[in-house]
């Protein structure tokens, strides 16, 4: 597995995932890099060797062993196969495969068999489900979890680099006193900069979005355990990078703060902040590989509740890391 390719490599995804398989030392033989026509003549730097982005991929697709795809969902389902036709792997960041019962959907500190079961495509989670499940799955080891609240306060970097030119734009403004001008074809439908907006994703019959119902469907699949009930509100938050979770959590059986807080300082990707005000931070979390957890408490309405503070870098945990994990689980 030493022929990679990256696609969508100009993203901030794709990046950071060329970022990370030169700082874990990944052992690359070839690295070929694939993004848009936009991006025709740009090269990107790894271990000090300058790598020509192309923008075509069918002429490398044969001499890669394991392809990350960084697409969006429209042009994963476009791309994707034609590397699993030629048995290519690929890890996809995508919504594309998630919920497709023959692809694996894993987080290596939470399924990490599952990468046994691939049919030369492997699922990358959403990146809210990511850092919740991390946070949550030492304790459901302890004790089935019945029911999840989760509220997430989502970064602008989640929707990509458009939105976080769009949110340091509208800072601008701000800044100056000025009232936020919009460009013609804005990212998000109201004002960001100073603003919250309740909305990722297109709404359903429910009135639930794409991002929340994802939330629910991935816990079920990934824990394989499709009796949990999640309900999920996701918000949108004038942060650049890192997302946040408030999780209330009931289980089967009581786990005691003391038991919680023991499962979480000896589980693997999580950093304990144990004190009520040492509570973790979007800009905390940014560049770092754990899920931050803190300001754990007994819930008040979960009969054998808990409530936890969740907090982790979107970009990097939350897709890039996750995938490269993977990657070396294989």
């Amino acid at each position: 597995m030493k022929n990679i390719a990256v696609l969508g490599a100009t993203g901030m995804v794709g990046q950071e995932v060329i970022k990370i398989l030169e700082q874990r030392k990944y052992p690359v033989n070839e690295l070929y890099l694939f993004a848009s026509e936009r991006s025709e003549g740009f090269t990107i730097n790894f271990r000090e060797k300058e790598i020509e982005v192309r923008t075509e991929y069918e002429s490398f697709i044969d001499s890669v062993d394991l392809a990350f795809s960084c697409l969006d969902e429209p042009l994963a389902r476009e791309i994707v196969p034609k590397f699993r036709e030629k048995s290519k792997l690929v890890i996809d960041n995508s919504a594309a495969y998630r919920q497709d019962p023959e692809v694996p959907l894993v987080i290596p500190e939470v399924n990490p068999d599952k990468i046994r079961d691939h049919k030369f495509i492997i699922a990358n989670p959403n990146c809210s489900t990511i850092q919740m499940l991390v946070a949550l799955y030492p304790l459901y080891q302890e004790s089935r979890i019945k029911r999840i609240f989760v509220a997430t306060y989502q970064a602008v970097s989640g929707y990509g680099r458009a939105a976080v030119d769009e949110l340091k734009l509208e800072l601008e403004y701000l800044a100056m006193g000025e009232d936020i001008e919009k460009s013609e074809e804005p990212v998000f439908p109201h004002p960001i900069g100073a603003n919250i907006i309740p909305q990722i994703g297109e709404f359903n019959e429910e009135g639930y979005t794409k991002e929340e119902a994802k939330m629910v469907n991935e816990t079920r699949k990934i824990l394989n355990d499709p009796e949990i009930l999640v309900t999920a509100t996701c918000v949108r938050v004038p942060v650049l990078n890192g997302h946040s979770e408030a999780v209330s959590v009931e289980f089967e059986e009581f786990i005691p703060i003391h038991l919680a807080k023991d499962l979480l300082r000896k589980a693997p990707g999580v950093k304990l902040l144990e004190k009520n005000e040492d509570y973790p931070v979007p800009i905390q979390a940014d560049g770092r590989d754990e899920v931050l957890v803190g300001r754990i408490r007994k819930d008040h309405v979960f009969e054998n509740g808990l409530t936890m503070w969740v907090v982790a870098d979107n970009i990097r945990k939350g897709a890039a890391l996750n995938a490269v994990q993977i990657a070396e689980l294989l």
